[in-house]
């Protein structure tokens, strides 16, 4: 069985940061083909759909589909913020290689 993904703590709160009370939407997390090395991922505030995994913590949402889910099995969606800009970052262990943005990747 696949380990689903996990979001860090960090991600959690940037979205808490992001998202404001009155207008609270859960983070989507997708796996798209495309992007230089084959896959890409698509990161974006959207609405969950009724088949979605929720992965939630503290009224935050983060949402995946189920044709991205093998892909992310066992991920971790984090959030970064360095000298080159603050991104949430996946942390794939199903990717065999990723390109150097670290937005596509290919299995």
């Amino acid at each position: 069985m696949n380990l689903p993904p996990k979001v860090t703590e960090r991600a959690f709160q940037r979205l808490a940061e992001i998202n404001d009370d009155a207008n609270i939407r859960p983070l989507r997390v997708a796996v798209a083909g495309g992007g230089c090395s084959g896959f890409q991922y698509e990161i974006r505030l959207d609405d969950a759909a009724e088949d979605d995994l929720i992965l939630e913590q503290d009224g935050q949402k983060v949402v995946v589909d189920p044709v991205s889910l093998p892909y992310l099995a066992g991920a971790v969606i984090d959030f970064t913020d360095e000298l080159i800009g603050a991104r949430f970052v996946i942390d794939n262990p199903n990717a065999s290689s990723s390109c150097g943005c670290g937005t596509s990747f290919s299995i």
